[in-house]
C-alpha cells in the first residue's frame, strides 16, 4: 500500500512541476556618476576639549591640514596623574612623527580602607 501511495505522490508531482524561466531583462540604463571636484590644496582645522571635574577626564585635541602636511597635538592625563602631550607632524617627505612631552606625577592620597573585626562564629557539629 505503502509503494502505492509514494507511486501515486511521484506522479501527482511530476504532472504539476511546471517550468520556471527568468524573468524579460530590462533594458540598460544609463550610470549616475557624481563628479567630485579635485582639491589640489585641501586644508581644514578643527580642536576640542573635554574638561569634565565629576569624572576627571581632561583632554584636548587640536589638527590643521595645508595641502599634504597635517599638524596637530593632543593631550590627556595619565592614570598616574601626570600629563601627556603629542605634538606631531605629517608630510609625504617625512611621514608621521611625534614628539611625547610628559609632566610630572601628580600622586593622589589613597583613602585608608576601614577594616572590620572577623566574626567569631564557629561551627557547631552535634
Amino acid at each position: 500500500m505503502a509503494l502505492r501511495f509514494a507511486v501515486l505522490a511521484a506522479f501527482v508531482a511530476t504532472a504539476s512541476a511546471v517550468a520556471i524561466g527568468y524573468p524579460a531583462p530590462l533594458g540598460a540604463y544609463p550610470a549616475v556618476a557624481k563628479v567630485a571636484d579635485y582639491d589640489p590644496n585641501p586644508q581644514y582645522s578643527y580642536s576640542y576639549a573635554v574638561s569634565d571635574a565629576l569624572t576627571g577626564d581632561n583632554k584636548s585635541q587640536q589638527e590643521s591640514r595645508s595641502g599634504d602636511v597635517v599638524t596637530g597635538s593632543y593631550s590627556l592625563i595619565e592614570p598616574d596623574g601626570s600629563q601627556r602631550v603629542v605634538e606631531y607632524t605629517a608630510d609625504p617627505v617625512n611621514g608621521f612623527n611625534a614628539v611625547v612631552h610628559r609632566g610630572a606625577g601628580v600622586v593622589k592620597a589613597v583613602a585608608p580602607v576601614a577594616k572590620f573585626a572577623a566574626p567569631l562564629a564557629h561551627p557547631l557539629y552535634g
